[in-house]
């Protein structure tokens, strides 16, 4: 419980420091401040290794698509891919709650990296276009995007059938998906205390290609993530 406090005093503190340090940034080009992203999921990596003593164990990496567009379906258990996965993929591209926008300083951040926002639930004139809006976005850039299929963060122990926007984007995007595994609700779970002495596994599975029908995709990954889950587990 101790540790777990220290954790995050010190896990925030050094969010704060890296977003008041890259304030600045905020007036420059878009990829100064893609480098404070990164830094700050180095800084997640080092907090849990040295706080907790939990290891992080990447498993695919030869299965991370180069050289053409794609987009990834990650499982959502924690804060922790939020901020980790930008060290391993390019910079992605969130799709996250309009609310979040709103929060002084983070909220600009998040506007300035291109982050996508959508008001969940709601019929509004801007949820209309959310898909050519992500459409344009991703034809225009080489960063991924990426989506949590799950549509929240859930327990280890969960499997909520997966959102049926994640096959809209598929159906829409025309490109391949790169499926995630994570486990890390069992270190730092959405809520309670963070666990020590543990393994986070990320496994990047094999792609799925575009050109299959919308509802077979979302099935095989489901399938492919809530499999890879049971055995990393």
């Amino acid at each position: 419980m101790l540790r777990s406090k220290i954790f995050s005093i010190i896990f925030f503190s050094g969010i704060i420091l890296i977003s008041i340090i890259f304030l600045p940034s905020l007036l420059l080009p878009q990829r100064i401040v893609l480098i404070g992203g990164k830094i700050m999921g180095y800084w997640a990596g080092f907090c849990l290794k040295t706080i907790l003593s939990v290891k992080i164990i990447i498993l695919g990496k030869e299965n991370i698509i180069n050289k053409e567009k794609f987009f990834i379906a990650a499982s959502h258990q924690s804060m922790f891919e939020t901020f980790y996965l930008q060290t391993i993929f390019n910079s992605p591209i969130f799709i996250l709650k309009k609310e979040l926008l709103l929060i002084p300083i983070f909220g600009w951040y998040l506007k300035k990296i291109g982050s996508i926002s959508i008001k969940r639930d709601q019929v509004t004139k801007d949820n209309l276009g959310f898909f050519e809006n992500i459409k344009d976005i991703v034809n225009n850039t080489q960063r991924p995007l990426i989506i949590f299929p799950q549509g929240t963060r859930v327990k280890p122990d969960e499997r909520p059938p997966f959102k049926k926007g994640a096959a809209r984007i598929y159906e829409e995007l025309k490109i391949s998906c790169q499926p995630v595994a994570i486990n890390s609700g069992h270190v730092w779970p959405k809520k309670g205390p963070k666990n020590l002495n543990k393994e986070i596994t990320i496994s990047i599975l094999p792609i799925i290609e575009f050109g299959k029908e919308k509802n077979d995709f979302i099935s095989i990954l489901e399938n492919k993530i809530y499999t890879e889950l049971n055995n990393i587990n």
